[in-house]
């Protein structure tokens, strides 16, 4: 079977000696992140998932799910200066970018000092990103795209790594600004976040009402996540799984598909920047469960997260009640035959 994979200086024996050392690791900080978000072990692994392959990822929950957790323990376990935002339609972008103070010194003389906003760390947590408006929001889509920002047209580069986990409530919605299409797709994945089992529901209160609770432990620096980033880009990828990841994002295209359902029901489909999403995505879940290459089980697992956020019902499709899952199920059908 050919393989295709990204032109690097190691050879196969020693991406597949750091495959093992670097999964062994990440598999610690995963369960290091578990022992705290209890009963949410996928939305671990995606969020984990997003962070190797560079990504920024969009948190979808109603509250008291452990969002705000989830994202203080990941910087903990990973060793990353985080920080949050409370997104509110009052912020400005001065507030998250940071701004120019004009100051004085002792003899008088007048200049200028670029004073940083929170944005400047390398995990930034956007809570209730579309409470805030859209030129703020405009503005922290130039840092998830560009890792930099301009302030009175000069660029200041964002610590690396950098990344945005954003969160949505999907209640309460009057009042908020629906993120637009651009800036959804800047984020790898969309993680819907359920209530946990009732198993899961009795540790939660056990473990968080009583005289203490259980703290994070550092797991990972930086400069490990940074390494582990790089490594996925090494990662050797059958053309097997290349095939299934174009069958399914070319097939949700109303265009130029044969399915009827993406015909009849879908407004607009998924770029080539779902494919990419996708590309990189089975490779950082392969090293993530210590396995050497991705499998088309992988592009079938993560075709939900990766494309929902891409693609629109059309209002007719909305009105009869249907939904994306429905759609991208039958995708999935189609990349598992490829």
């Amino acid at each position: 079977m050919k393989d295709i994979s990204e032109h690097s200086g190691l050879d196969p024996e020693q991406v597949a000696t750091e495959i093992e050392r670097v999964g062994s690791l990440i598999q610690k900080a995963k369960a290091a992140v578990e022992a705290i978000i209890l009963g949410q072990s996928l939305v671990v692994e995606k969020s984990l998932v997003t962070l190797l392959a560079g990504g920024h990822v969009l948190l979808i929950g109603v509250p008291g799910l452990a969002k705000t957790r989830l994202v203080q323990t990941l910087g903990q376990v990973l060793g990353l200066d985080d920080k949050r935002v409370q997104f509110t339609p009052d912020l400005m972008p001065a507030d998250i970018l940071g701004s120019e103070v004009l100051e004085e010194d002792t003899s008088g003389k007048r200049s200028f000092r670029f004073v940083q906003g929170p944005v400047f760390c390398q995990l930034l947590m956007a809570d209730e990103i579309n409470r805030a408006s859209p030129r703020t929001q405009s503005a922290l889509l130039q840092a998830m795209q560009e890792q930099r920002v301009s302030i009175a047209g000069h660029y200041h580069e964002l610590p690396a790594p950098f990344h945005v986990l954003a969160t949505q409530n999907p209640i309460e919605q009057e009042g908020t600004y629906p993120l637009p299409e651009a800036q959804l797709d800047r984020f790898l994945m969309q993680v819907d976040i359920h209530y946990p089992d009732k198993n899961a529901e009795r540790q939660i209160i056990i473990a968080t009402t009583g005289a203490g609770e259980n703290e994070p432990t550092k797991k990972l620096a930086a400069n490990d996540l940074i390494a582990a980033q790089k490594l996925v880009r090494q990662m050797p990828v059958g053309d097997s799984v290349v095939r299934a990841i174009l069958a399914l994002v070319r097939a949700g295209r109303p265009e130029s598909t044969s399915i009827k359902e993406v015909k009849d029901w879908i407004a607009w489909g998924p770029g080539p920047r779902a494919s990419q999403a996708l590309m990189l995505a089975v490779r950082a879940r392969a090293l993530l469960q210590g396995r050497y290459a991705p499998s088309i089980d992988d592009v079938l697992a993560l075709a939900q997260p990766i494309l929902q956020h891409r693609m629109a019902l059309s209002f007719s499709a909305r009105v009869d009640g249907r939904s994306l899952k429905d759609v991208i199920v039958k995708l999935c059908e189609l990349a598992d035959a490829a």
